[in-house]
């Protein structure tokens, strides 16, 4: 089994060409960098519902033109199968990173998460099957544990679901499955934890709690919690993310045909973290050191704790997570302030 380190000298040596759905989105371009900085070729496809111009313009910036060159960019909807087909020409590896996120958005339409989620992953494994890709890696969800109360979150345990997006995430695992069984077509599902990290959209009404608590800090605004402030998360940092999916593309027949949670196996309450992040805040605006939280209602749909067993991922797939999260809110609050 491949060590984070000597995978990334491999790459290095052996150049791949890779498909990275959702590009320009928040994981997306962050996979789009790593990529491009080991000397990878890549194919990138997004429709621009939540991924934006400006992720792949930092990407350019960060790699230069000579790494850049080596990126092509196709615009395009996975919920469209001759589109897929098309990305998946050539390619070795696939990392499939679209999908429309956020309870809340699911509650509001589940007809949109249905159709991106389920009719796009299962577009996106016919195609790859048909072209005959080594891997094909995709971004499941701890969502998937429902109401389980069980902590921490092991993979093979899970609950009911409690919104429209935790049932698309679950469908993605069944057809991964059933495409193994029928058509001996391998996968490996990653159930992220609450990823965090630069380029992650803080605006919008479906933002995510740390870039959205990072702007408002910044801007100087009120921040809401939701509920008493004791529901916590295992906050995962984008690097360990990206580490994730790249060991997973390499990995061996064991290790394939499985589900993995990917996270840092540390839990933090949404209290715990705004005092965190109040203080990596203060640091570039010193007066954000006395503002206090607004809590209001909890929101429908949420899970109340997260912490996930990462275990199986440390054994199968080699993953060592390297950011814990007071280092991840140091390094996002660092760019935060210098990009907001």
């Amino acid at each position: 089994m491949l060590t984070w380190n000597t995978l990334c000298d491999d790459m290095k040596a052996h150049p791949s060409r890779w498909l990275v759905t959702g590009v320009a989105g928040f994981i997306g371009s962050n996979l789009l960098e790593h990529l491009l900085k080991l000397g990878q070729t890549v194919v990138g496809l997004d429709n621009f519902l939540t991924g934006y111009q400006k992720n792949l313009d930092m990407v350019r910036e960060a790699v230069g033109p000579e790494l850049w060159s080596r990126f092509h960019f196709v615009e395009g909807d996975i919920r469209d199968l001759d589109t897929c087909r098309k990305v998946c020409e050539g390619v070795d590896h696939v990392l499939h990173e679209a999908a429309l996120g956020s309870v809340p958005r699911s509650i509001d339409d589940p007809l949109l998460s249905n159709s991106c989620n389920i009719d796009g992953q299962l577009n996106m494994l016919i195609a790859a099957r048909d072209a005959g890709v080594k891997s094909f890696v995709y971004a499941a969800s701890s969502s998937t544990y429902g109401d389980s109360p069980e902590l921490p979150k092991v993979e093979d345990k899970i609950g009911r679901p409690l919104s429209p997006y935790a049932v698309t995430k679950y469908v993605n695992e069944l057809y991964a499955d059933v495409f193994a069984a029928c058509y001996g077509f391998t996968t490996i599902g990653l159930r992220y934890f609450n990823v965090f990290g630069q380029r992650q959209d803080p605006y919008g009404a479906y933002a995510a709690v740390i870039p959205q608590w990072f702007a408002s800090l910044l801007k100087g605004e009120t921040v809401y919690v939701n509920g008493d402030g004791e529901t916590s998360r295992d906050f995962c940092y984008i690097d360990n993310v990206v580490q994730a999916n790249l060991l997973a593309s390499f990995a061996g027949d064991e290790a394939r045909n499985k589900i993995y949670n990917v996270a840092f196996g540390q839990r933090t309450t949404l209290n715990e973290l705004f005092a965190l992040i109040r203080e990596e805040v203060s640091r570039h605006k010193p007066e954000a050191a006395g503002a206090q939280a607004v809590h209001r209602d909890f929101r429908a749909g949420d899970v109340r704790h997260s912490l996930a067993d990462i275990s199986r991922a440390g054994t199968l797939l080699g993953y060592d997570p390297q950011v814990d999260v007071r280092r991840g809110l140091r390094l996002a609050g660092d760019w935060y302030a210098a990009n907001l």
